[in-house]
């Protein structure tokens, strides 16, 4: 008898893909089922329609269920809900708010009250196997230095509210810990698909490149601050792989864990900001723009707006932090799935920028 999944955040891009590659990785799956916002529902259908034709699986596997993580019981009817108690196995908690700049109180709605809605829903299934939390490496927030995968709660403060309002979610999921198997996964920056470049969207490091496209008749282009910081970006595919590996370790073996999904060996942030440049422009830096002066400038509503860029973004420029990641390092051993070096995967992101930089829906609205 197979799994049977249910999963948050669909038809959000992350939660597409792991569905996908539990397939792909043949993993043994009864039924699946996704929970949809009901305003999303036309296009989780159109999404489902396409899984099932690429994948050659009957659409009878994946169940849509129109229902609200910020409600009570998930807002899902209780004959649903019933049925859903007695053969769910596994949960996938993707839903939340992802962006920079997302103002306070949507933040913890969704982030915070819908993760502990989340979390009630969990604890009433009789069959479940294990819970997969996906969280963020910068749940550090303002933390210096070597920050390891049992480093959870700490005063550092944070840097925005997706950071501060991630951070008070899975203190609530690491709660659960001793209770049922749980696996919190902690990505570090994720791009585009480490050999297609695909992404839904041109945010984090892509605001270098929504920058350098707009500022790209200038004849010389610096550097922005010291941006000595090590920027841990790390390429889609890995992410989940990576996470259906580890969301699977048996409940006996590994009971429950937290995981940095993050890059063991990341470029600084002005490598990062030099390759990208190098590869759409065909240039390198030169000089440098202090970081006071272009924080200063980011501040300026127009001048971001223009650039495409959130002014939240500079925060990891700087910020001297090492997210160890000898945990998911270890238990990945075997399986086959490494974290590709992003020196070579930076020429299909921008393969893949050039080819959308148009294409609006791809960017985000800068505030």
């Amino acid at each position: 008898m197979g799994n049977t999944y249910f999963f948050t955040g669909y038809p959000g891009y992350l939660a597409t893909y792991l569905i996908r590659e539990l397939f792909d990785a043949k993993y043994p799956v009864d039924h699946i089922y996704a929970l949809v916002l009901p305003s999303f529902m036309e296009k989780a259908q159109q999404s489902v329609q396409m899984l099932t034709d690429q994948l050659g699986i009957s659409s009878d596997k994946i169940s849509l269920i129109a229902g609200d993580i910020t409600e009570e019981r998930l807002a899902i009817q209780e004959k649903t809900y019933s049925k859903l108690m007695e053969e769910v196995t596994h949960v996938f908690h993707l839903a939340a708010i992802y962006d920079l700049a997302v103002p306070l109180e949507p933040a913890k709605k969704v982030n915070i009250t819908g993760t502990k809605n989340v979390n009630a829903f969990v604890l009433d299934l009789k069959m479940l196997e294990r819970y997969v939390y996906f969280s963020t490496a910068f749940v550090a927030g303002k933390r210096q230095g070597t920050v390891y995968e049992h480093d959870l709660q700490h005063n550092e403060g944070h840097n925005n509210h997706y950071e501060a309002t991630k951070y008070e979610a899975e203190v609530l999921v690491d709660a659960l810990k001793e209770r049922i198997p749980t696996t919190i996964i902690r990505p570090g920056i994720v791009v585009g698909h480490s050999q297609t470049g695909e992404t839904l969207k041109f945010d984090g490091p892509y605001f270098m490149l929504n920058m350098f496209r707009h500022i790209r008749f200038m004849p010389l282009i610096p550097y922005v601050g010291k941006a000595n910081a090590l920027l841990n970006v790390v390429p889609l595919d890995y992410i989940i792989q990576s996470t259906i590996y580890l969301g699977h370790m048996d409940k006996n073996q590994k009971k429950s864990a937290t995981y940095h999904l993050t890059d063991p060996n990341p470029y600084t942030a002005r490598e990062l900001y030099r390759l990208f440049m190098y590869h759409y422009l065909g240039k390198k830096p030169k000089g440098t723009v202090p970081h006071k002066l272009a924080e200063f400038h980011l501040k300026i509503p127009f001048i971001r707006k223009w650039m495409q860029v959130e002014k939240q973004a500079l925060d990891y420029f700087n910020e001297q932090t090492i997210y160890d990641c000898s945990e998911a390092q270890r238990d990945l051993k075997g399986s086959g799935i490494k974290c590709p070096d992003m020196k070579n995967v930076i020429p299909n992101l921008v393969k893949y920028y050039k080819e959308h930089a148009t294409d609006k829906s791809k960017h985000i609205e800068i505030a």
